[in-house]
């Protein structure tokens, strides 16, 4: 299975898969749209041991999250916002949804600097409300009465990206710790050690022909 950034190629398969699994359906240019002006944040996840037929089979996806940057957030905060998550029946319990999200969170984070990301669930979802609030920590902010276009009302949620800046921190400490340890325990480095190293063999060779022209002198005389 493999987890890339969303082709435009790859819309009519995002279609299907949100036309067989979902109730909020678009049209094609809808998702064209999120591609064009997001590129870094919609991603897909393909069935890679599927055989081609021939060199012009398209590949199978059977998952995709489609994402966006808000445009005019009302909070005034940059933030990332959850469209459509779905994943084939067929390949579900494989912790795709999850990887897809993290993927897309991680690329709202380091492309646009987004503090939190939203995203709305039906009420009556139970399963994608589990995956949200207990496996990817989206926490509750209230109820959107009549959201949906059925009139069923939907939670509207959020996750804070902190961690992600907590994680980039943390990185950046263990690089510099090891930069240092390697410095310590070693001798002198980059140009300085060059130079030392050259200096000592310019020696070498000094003492190398002083002492072979005063073999030379003392044969002669």
């Amino acid at each position: 299975m493999d987890i890339r950034l969303l082709r435009p190629s790859d819309i009519p398969q995002i279609q299907q898969t949100n036309i067989t699994n979902l109730p909020e359906n678009y049209f094609c240019k809808y998702y064209m749209y999120h591609a064009l002006s997001w590129p870094q944040l919609s991603y897909v996840a393909v069935d890679v041991s599927r055989p081609k037929k021939s060199p012009y089979d398209a590949p199978k996806v059977v998952g995709y999250v489609l994402a966006k940057m808000e445009e005019d957030p009302q909070d005034g905060v940059q933030h990332g916002h959850i469209t459509s998550l779905s994943v084939m029946r067929t390949h579900r319990r494989l912790g795709l949804a999850e990887k897809l999200m993290r993927q897309s969170q991680r690329a709202m984070y380091e492309t646009y600097s987004a503090q939190y990301v939203s995203l709305h669930v039906r009420v009556s979802n139970v399963a994608a409300r589990s995956l949200y609030e207990v496996t990817l920590g989206f926490k509750n902010n209230g109820t959107e009465a009549g959201y949906y276009a059925d009139g069923e009302d939907a939670f509207s949620m959020r996750k804070d990206l902190d961690y992600l800046r907590e994680e980039a921190l943390e990185e950046e400490s263990e690089e510099e710790g090891e930069g240092s340890v390697g410095r310590d325990e070693g001798g002198e480095v980059g140009s300085a050690g060059r130079a030392g190293e050259g200096a000592e063999r310019l020696r070498k060779v000094r003492v190398g022909r002083q002492l072979g022209v005063g073999d030379l002198v003392e044969r002669s005389g």
